[in-house]
């Protein structure tokens, strides 16, 4: 098949709608239900963004595209106790794919309701019933197990959009697309994402592990298939933090420093001690988190209205609380898609638990933001590539 009619474009008035290809066939096929555009723009970024995590760390990888920007993308590593519970998982059997899809859902629930999934790998069973108890428009992977094809297909009263990718195929060198009647071209972004970027290591601290560089290139192949202007905080293999479609990298680095710090403080004492009514709809639930962990959440607690969400009036999370709990959080990479013009980006990492950065490089500020660096013995990589995507 080399053409798939869509119900309408990015909005309901924008009739016709297809996809197609001018040669060969089209790279996928639909399994089951019927995707719209937006969702195949998802679709077929997201895949290539799990492609290339898997290939550059070897471990089966997951993401949760929403709107052509990835909420979360992960690859598979064992998920902490902890996590298991932020994530809603501790009741479950996790294989790595499981547990990359697990990671990349839950590192922004909100963004991730009613995402599009990629799958680097053949869906298991496992998986299948992760992503059947969430919110979701749809899945891409290179196969499906009999039995998570079954479970797939269950969901959405069989509408479920199923997608299966030919993971062969490659498209090619030159990428065209239109724009008000105007078609631009490009050669397609190649860049193969790996340990050289990370070489050029320019502050007094120059060490990075093999952990951090793992990190590192998760935050860059994230940011390859973000929408720029936009920044990636990424901690223990996932992304916990993504900004994307800012006009200014500061709004970048503020936007993904407080979905990182909302990451965080769901693991807190008072988070994980929160006690829910039976019954209450995950994405209630997700919310109810989310507010209570914000300054709304003295609206949550007065005139009776928690008593809809929890079993028990939970205390207040103070300010000073939450700041305590914040601070204890270190480790975390930090990608940019562009250079970082002021020091100001690296001061509000540095709240987030930022200690290894990989940015181009290349602003004339270069020196103040090294010295930003320098000044919390961050280790700061200048790649010299930018990375952005629209």
């Amino acid at each position: 098949m080399n053409e798939l009619q869509l119900k309408y474009g990015c909005n309901p008035n924008q009739k016709p709608s297809r996809v197609f290809m001018e040669n060969g066939e089209l790279p996928f096929e639909v399994l089951s239900g019927k995707p719209g555009y937006i969702n195949l723009l998802d679709a077929l970024n997201g895949w290539q963004l799990v492609k290339e995590l898997k290939a550059a760390t070897g471990l089966p990888a997951a993401t949760s595209f929403k709107h052509v920007s990835p909420a979360g993308a992960a690859v598979g590593l064992p998920l902490s106790d902890t996590l298991k519970k932020i994530y809603f998982v501790d009741d479950v059997d996790l294989t790595p794919l499981a547990n990359a899809y697990a990671r990349a859902r839950g590192a922004d629930r909100m963004s991730s309701f009613g995402d599009f999934i990629a799958l680097s790998d053949e869906c298991d069973k496992a998986t299948a019933l992760l992503i059947k108890k969430e919110v979701s428009d749809g899945v891409i992977a290179p196969g499906y197990s009999d039995e998570a094809l079954e479970i797939l297909k269950s969901k959405k009263k069989g509408n479920y959009n199923i997608i299966k990718i030919d993971e062969n195929y490659k498209p090619a060198e030159i990428e065209r697309k239109q724009v008000f009647g105007v078609t631009f071209e490009q050669g397609r972004n190649e860049l193969d994402i790996n340990d050289e970027l990370l070489s050029n290591v320019v502050t007094e601290n120059k060490n990075l592990t093999d952990d951090e560089k793992r990190d590192l290139k998760i935050a860059l192949i994230t940011l390859k298939y973000t929408q720029s202007n936009s920044v990636c905080y990424v901690k223990d293999g996932q992304a916990i933090g993504i900004g994307a479609g800012q006009q200014s990298r500061i709004h970048c680095t503020r936007l993904a420093g407080n979905k990182a710090d909302i990451w965080w403080l769901r693991q807190s004492p008072q988070v994980l001690s929160l006690q829910f009514v039976d019954g209450i709809k995950r994405a209630d639930r997700d919310n109810a988190i989310d507010v209570y962990i914000s300054d709304e959440h003295m609206d949550v607690l007065k005139d009776g209205a928690w008593e809809k969400i929890f079993k028990v009036k939970p205390p207040v999370f103070t300010k000073e609380e939450e700041q305590a709990w914040l601070e204890k959080n270190t480790g975390v990479a930090l990608g940019s898609d562009a250079f970082f013009p002021f020091g100001d980006n690296i001061e509000r990492a540095h709240k987030s638990g930022v200690t290894v950065i990989a940015q181009p490089g290349g602003s004339i500020r270069d020196d103040n933001v090294i010295e930003t660096c320098n000044k919390y013995n961050m280790a700061m990589a200048f790649t010299g590539i930018r990375l952005f995507h629209h």
